[in-house]
């Protein structure tokens, strides 16, 4: 099978190749990735030299040039990460989120209307659900949960959840979505909460916290979540779903930041607290009852373990972290 990967050099993206390249080498995967700030192709070149991965370099939302590899590489499958994601990023310029999220995606699925795609996935995230309150642990986001965005990114992504849907529904499209909780891990790009506290309490920096740190999120180690897209993109059932992935691990912000400062022996004096994000949500939580039912699919990771994990390998790879810092 031949597999496009959309913004393959990103975190995830490139999270999932090598998840690919290990669990179904008999497949042959085809990066994209326009390479903005948050895309390195560092992560990829070990695989693109050895012939591992073809790499081309594109914009999602250039139709001409998209439309030209489909034609020309006549791909079965296309799982989308190619993303703006920053949050603080789309409530300065929600203009690039729009273009790249929403119509990027539009892009894509005409693509694969007009090339007669054997199978689409888009891949999401838990923040189009909006947030729930501190005080009802109880209370999780399931599939059937409303869309109810905070920001313009949250709301990029959602454009593009709505377009998959029409398109499976106009055009037949086999399309499926999958809206995930906050990933962590290798390849993490140093603006994102876990990877800029590691940095920073490593060169002694202050780790800044949003307002008093008592928002929740839900973590999901990036392997435990490459694993539930390769079972949904595999299931043919699949098509026409939508699958939370969820990685039961809650926690505060500021507990992650001491807890960092903790596996590091760094003092939790170097925290800081800071004026709050605009519209900031305070609590993600997702119930993955539906993918565990389906496909027996559950996070093998245990927050404890992956953070121990992600903090080593930032540790042991200072020079792919290392040129994307400012000094």
């Amino acid at each position: 099978m031949k597999i496009i990967v959309t913004g393959g050099a990103g975190f995830i993206g490139s999270n999932f190749i090598f998840h690919m390249l290990a669990a179904h080498p008999e497949d042959r995967i085809i990066c994209i990735d326009k390479l903005t700030y948050a895309g390195n192709i560092n992560t990829l070149k070990e695989i693109i030299a050895d012939g591992k991965i073809d790499f081309f370099r594109l914009d999602i939302c250039d139709r001409e040039r998209i439309y030209g590899l489909f034609e020309r590489e006549k791909p079965d499958m296309v799982v989308n990460f190619a993303a703006e994601s920053h949050v603080d990023r789309s409530i300065n310029d929600p203009g690039i989120f729009l273009f790249t999220n929403t119509l990027g995606t539009g892009v894509l699925l005409d693509a694969c209307v007009k090339f007669g795609i054997r199978r689409y996935h888009q891949v999401s995230t838990d923040e189009v659900y909006g947030d729930l309150p501190l005080d009802r642990p109880d209370m999780f986001f399931t599939e059937t949960s409303p869309i109810k965005t905070s920001s313009p990114y949250s709301a990029s992504k959602a454009g593009a959840d709505l377009l998959v849907n029409a398109y499976h529904r106009t055009y037949n499209l086999p399309a499926s979505i999958s809206r995930c909780s906050n990933n962590y891990g290798p390849y993490h790009f140093p603006e994102k909460l876990i990877p800029l506290m590691i940095i920073n309490a490593l060169h002694d920096k202050p780790l800044p916290v949003y307002g008093e740190g008592i928002n929740v999120r839900d973590w999901l180690y990036v392997e435990d979540h490459c694993r539930a897209i390769d079972m949904i993109i595999h299931d043919e059932a699949s098509v026409g779903e939508i699958y939370n992935i969820g990685g039961h691990n809650e926690m505060r912000n500021i507990d992650i930041v001491k807890l960092i400062c903790r596996e590091l022996g760094k003092p939790e004096s170097l925290i800081q607290f800071v004026t709050d994000r605009k519209g900031h949500d305070l609590r993600y939580a997702i119930d993955p009852a539906k993918i565990h039912s389906r496909l027996g699919w559950l996070p093998e990771t245990k927050f404890e373990d992956g953070i121990r994990k992600t903090i080593r390998w930032y540790l042991e790879n200072e020079s792919w972290w290392r040129p994307l810092v400012k000094a």
